[in-house]
């Protein structure tokens, strides 16, 4: 396995990431720890989670898969999108941040996280409140690093300057959606990254399913799909998306590789990612995923599926999460 330094800090991810948000929901508690397990054996640090997962399943969960085993791997979790109704369920206040990472360390049965990020930028606390109170946190030995996710890169800059000013610990890394079939982020947040010496961390890599080749624009969804399982995934699956996972899967055929490999080695091989998260339902699909962090891409190829990628650099994100 590959590693990579999170943006300028000294830790080491792993180039491939797990993303649990399906454990304790798609893939239950025995097959989650089997995903989790094969995942270390096979050089996977990094493990990304969320205090809202299923529930808190994934996190505890993930708890119980990580005891005698905690060393092995990069923890990460968040917190800010709603985890419960009223005036103190969601946000990125001291008051709210606070109670969600004690619970989240009781969940994870740890007594830190090394990478605790803020799930969504909140326009109702003041930045100011947020980074001292994340700063406190790492003081107090229960966060090793910070970083963001769903910021704009406004946002994200202006909490970098409140950080600088302040003498904050700055934010590391950054989450966002980024694929073949999402590039929005090059326009204003990778050199933003570039600039700042921040990770970026992708999220949705592979579009949900599209860039696997599996869905056609006139056949039905596949038995266990996203779009199967999740109707409202079928906003997703315009014509575009589904005929540009088709040209990605021509590429892949002429390689002699599958698509998913392609894609995720597409992404490693962009400036300022860090680590590429990629969920699993079954210890099967840990097992797919590996090869991309071998798979070393030649300038042609980049070209070509920048080339056939092209259209997606501009317009909409394909997934961005706000509080309301």
């Amino acid at each position: 396995m590959k590693f990579k330094r999170l943006g300028n800090s000294g830790l080491q991810v792993s180039a491939l990431g797990l993303g649990t948000n399906a454990f304790g929901k798609r893939a239950d508690e025995k097959t989650s720890i089997g995903i989790i397990h094969t995942a270390l054996d096979q050089g996977i640090s990094f493990i990304d989670t969320a205090n809202i997962y299923a529930g808190t399943e994934s996190e505890r969960i993930i708890g119980l898969a990580l005891e005698g085993r905690r060393q092995e791997a990069v923890l990460a979790t968040k917190a800010g999108l709603p985890r419960a109704e009223g005036p103190y369920g969601s946000g990125s206040s001291r008051r709210h941040l606070m109670l969600e990472l004690e619970g989240s360390l009781r969940r994870l049965k740890t007594d830190y996280v090394d990478l605790y990020q803020i799930h969504t930028f909140d326009p109702h606390t003041p930045l100011d409140e947020t980074l001292r109170t994340l700063d406190d946190m790492v003081s107090s030995g229960k966060v090793r690093y910070i970083g963001a996710s769903n910021y704009a890169a406004w946002e994200l800059m202006k909490a970098l300057g409140i950080s600088e000013a302040r003498n904050y610990m700055k934010y590391t890394s950054i989450q966002c959606s980024y694929s073949l079939a999402d590039r929005t982020p090059e326009i204003e947040l990778l050199p933003l990254c570039l600039d700042q010496g921040l990770g970026i961390i992708p999220y949705f890599p592979l579009a949900g399913g599209i860039l696997t080749g599996k869905y056609s624009v006139s056949g039905a969804a596949p038995a266990g799909s996203r779009a199967e399982t999740d109707p409202n995934f079928n906003r997703f699956l315009s014509r575009e998306r589904i005929e540009l996972g088709d040209e990605v899967s021509r590429i892949a055929a002429e390689l002699g590789t599958p698509p998913t490999s392609l894609s995720l080695a597409w992404l490693m091989h962009q400036p300022v990612v860090s680590t590429v998260i990629v969920g699993a339902t079954r210890v099967e699909q840990v097992q797919q995923n590996l090869p991309s962090a071998a798979l070393e891409l030649d300038k042609q190829t980049l070209e070509r599926l920048d080339q056939v990628s092209q259209p997606f650099r501009s317009g909409e994100p394909f997934a961005f999460y706000r509080l309301p």
